[in-house]
């Protein structure tokens, strides 16, 4: 099960598995202070210490689920990126690892709901996920229509499963039903940014997940 978190005035609590640290909200630490940019500090709202315990049980369970086997895994950049690196060293079942770059949010901060490929996988790539054990891997599911296009794209290419992994969920914004086989955290209705995600091109390098204070 996704940890569910909700932002309060002043720290992030969990629903299930305990309280998170509380996290202040006003100003900047000295060591917060390399994160400013554009005269904000992305508050933190998953910090790198639970990023990497929920990665970590995040490939146990898929380790598990694929003995014997090596699945691919689709990462869909930019934003899975570090996700899917962290994932993959944590397996301990042989797997594959092809990269897809698709686009709905150009430089907005939610989608505009129009999917187009911008980086394809290549034939030789296409061809050779004809029944084979596919993850997709996705740093944050809201709408769910890049993810049903993608899904219904890899499909036509026959491989024997294909199944989702993302390291955020944020329901309220879904407009189309998705299923996440392996699911990091469920969030609120907060733009985020950090570790891979990035809001036009900065924040990327964050090491924990935050959100910039409207």
């Amino acid at each position: 099960m996704p940890q569910i978190l909700t932002v309060s005035t002043y720290n992030v609590k969990s629903r299930k598995g305990g309280a998170a640290t509380p996290v202040p909200m006003s100003g900047a630490t000295s060591g917060e202070s390399r994160y400013l940019l554009r005269g904000k500090i992305p508050r933190v709202l998953i910090p790198q210490s639970r990023i990497n315990k929920t990665v970590k049980r995040l490939a146990v369970r898929i380790s598990k689920d694929y003995p014997g086997k090596r699945p691919i895994l689709i990462s869909i950049l930019n934003g899975a990126f570090v996700f899917t690196a962290d994932l993959m060293r944590q397996l301990t079942i042989p797997s594959e690892c092809h990269f897809i770059k698709l686009s709905s949010y150009g430089n907005r901060t939610v989608s505009s709901g129009k999917v187009k490929i911008v980086i394809d996988l290549p034939a030789n790539i296409k061809r050779s996920l004809n029944g084979r054990d596919v993850i997709i891997v996705d740093d944050i599911i809201d709408t769910g229509l890049t993810t049903k296009y993608l899904k219904a794209r890899l499909k036509r290419l026959k491989p024997r499963t294909v199944r989702l992994c993302a390291l955020l969920d944020k329901p309220s914004r879904r407009k189309v039903k998705v299923k996440i086989d392996y699911c990091g955290f469920r969030i609120p209705d907060k733009f985020v940014v950090g570790y891979g995600i990035d809001y036009q091109e900065d924040y990327r390098y964050l090491p924990y997940i935050g959100y910039i204070q409207s």
